[in-house]
C-alpha cells in the first residue's frame, strides 16, 4: 500500500495482487485447498507459511488477503481478519482473548445479538460480565478493575444512537490494563478514527455499509498484527468463522464505492432529520449529526458526521410505528441497515424482541421507536415518502 495514496484510491486499488494474467478486477479464487511442489513444501509450508502462501481456506485465501489488506489500508490498522458474518467477527474477537475467570465491562446498548454472546455464551464458560451505562463515564471508573480484562461497546449503539466518548473509555481501560474493543458499524470505516481513539481491536459487520447492496454475509475485525496473527487468527481457523473467497470478492466490489455511497447517505440522513423536526407525530428524532442530539459535539470530534442512520419514536407506540411501516413506499421494511436501498425497522418486535421489557425501557427502545437507514435514493423523494406515510398514522 502506497501510504500516500488518499482514501478513495485505496479503497479501488489496496491491497489488490495480480495473477499472471493482468487482470483489471480483482481475481476471484473459488477453492479449499492449495497444490505444493513437492511433500517437503507441503512440511515447510505448514511449519510457516509466507505472506503469500496459502495452505486451507479456513486459514486464508488471496481474495479474502486482498479484503483484509484493503480494509487494514482504510481502517489505519496493521492488520485484519476477515470473518463469515458481523456476529463472528464480534464473538470471535471477544472469545479469542478470554478465559474462564477473566472479566470484562461492557455497555448495556447493544444489538440482541452482542448482548447474547455477552450475557449468555461468555458468562456460560466462566467469563464475568459488567454492564454499564456506556454513555456515563463515571459508570465506566466503577466497572473497569484491576483485574478487568478488556471493555467492549458500539460505538454508537443500535438501534438508539447513543454515541460513546472512545477516548475518554480508553483511557479509564488502559489505566487499568485492559484493552478496548469496539463496535463500530454505525460509525462506518469511513467517518471511523476509533484506533486513533485508543481503542485496540475494531470489529464490523461487513454485510452492513462494506458490502452495502444487500448480498452477503461478511465481518472483519482489525487490530495490531500480533493479535490477528497470534489470537485471532486460531481460534478462528480452527473454529470455522473464516469468510468465503467468494463473499470477499463481493466485498472487494463494495469496498470501491463505500466512500461515495456513505456520504451520499448521510447527507440523506442530515436532510431528513432537519425535515423532520418538530413533527407533530413523532416524540423524538434521534440523529447523531444533528445539534439536537445529546451527544452532538462528541459525534463531531470523534467522526465528523453523524453516520446513516436515525430513529423516530412515534407518539402513537406500536400501532402508530406500524401503520408508519405500512404506508411507505421507497423505504424498504427489512432488519438490514447500510444499505443502498432505505430500510426501516421496528427494534421493539424485531432485532431487540428477546430483550426483557424492563430492558428496551432502559435502553429507549421503547414501541413507537423505529430505525430508518438511509440509502443512496434521492434525499427530496425519501423525504416525501416518510411525510406521507406519518401522515396515514
Amino acid at each position: 500500500m502506497t501510504d500516500e495514496w488518499k482514501t478513495r484510491t485505496q479503497l479501488v486499488h489496496g491491497g489488490t495482487r495480480r495473477s499472471q494474467w493482468g487482470e483489471v478486477s480483482e481475481a476471484l479464487f473459488l477453492t479449499q485447498g492449495f497444490v505444493y511442489d513437492s511433500a517437503e513444501a507441503a512440511e515447510a509450508r505448514f511449519v510457516q507459511a509466507g505472506e503469500d502462501e496459502f495452505i486451507y481456506a479456513r486459514y486464508g485465501n488471496p481474495t479474502v488477503a486482498m479484503f483484509e489488506r484493503r480494509i487494514a489500508a482504510l481502517e489505519g490498522a496493521e492488520d485484519a481478519f476477515a470473518t463469515a458474518s458481523g456476529m463472528a467477527a464480534v464473538s470471535g474477537a471477544l472469545t479469542s482473548m478470554l478465559k474462564a475467570g477473566d472479566h470484562v465491562v461492557s455497555a448495556r446498548a447493544l444489538f440482541g445479538s452482542c448482548l447474547y454472546v455477552l450475557q449468555e455464551v461468555l458468562t456460560r464458560f466462566g467469563v464475568e460480565v459488567t454492564f454499564v451505562d456506556g454513555t456515563d463515564l463515571d459508570a465506566w471508573r466503577a466497572a473497569v478493575r484491576d483485574d478487568t480484562r478488556l471493555v467492549f461497546f458500539e460505538t454508537i449503539a443500535n438501534p438508539t444512537l447513543e454515541v460513546i466518548d472512545i477516548a475518554a473509555v480508553a483511557e479509564i481501560a488502559h489505566a487499568k490494563g485492559a484493552e478496548v474493543v469496539v463496535d463500530n458499524v454505525f460509525a462506518t470505516p469511513i467517518f471511523s478514527r476509533a484506533l486513533e481513539q485508543g481503542a485496540d481491536v475494531v470489529v464490523y459487520s461487513a454485510t452492513k455499509h462494506i458490502d452495502g447492496q444487500g448480498r452477503t454475509l461478511g465481518g472483519v475485525i482489525l487490530g495490531t498484527k500480533a493479535y490477528i496473527r497470534k489470537t485471532v487468527e486460531p481460534y478462528m481457523k480452527h473454529t470455522g468463522g473464516s469468510m468465503s473467497p467468494f463473499n470477499a470478492w463481493v466485498m472487494l466490489k463494495g469496498l470501491e464505492t463505500i466512500d461515495l455511497r456513505v456520504r451520499a447517505q448521510t447527507s440523506g440522513a442530515e436532510a431528513i432529520a432537519t425535515a423532520l423536526q418538530g413533527n407533530p407525530k413523532l416524540k423524538r428524532v434521534i440523529y447523531p449529526g444533528h445539534e439536537s442530539h445529546p451527544q452532538n459535539a462528541l459525534v463531531q470530534r470523534q467522526m465528523g458526521k453523524g453516520g446513516t442512520v436515525i430513529a423516530l419514536d412515534l407518539a402513537g407506540g406500536q400501532a402508530a410505528a406500524f401503520a408508519f411501516l405500512n404506508a411507505l413506499r421507497i423505504v424498504l421494511i427489512s432488519n438490514n441497515l447500510g444499505d443502498a436501498k432505505s430500510i426501516a425497522t421496528h427494534p421493539a418486535t424485531t432485532t431487540h424482541q428477546r430483550l426483557a421489557e424492563d430492558l428496551k425501557a432502559t435502553l429507549g427502545i421503547t414501541p413507537g421507536l423505529v430505525r430508518l437507514s438511509v440509502g443512496i435514493e434521492d434525499p427530496e423523494d425519501l423525504i416525501a415518502d416518510i411525510l406521507r406515510a406519518l401522515e396515514a398514522v
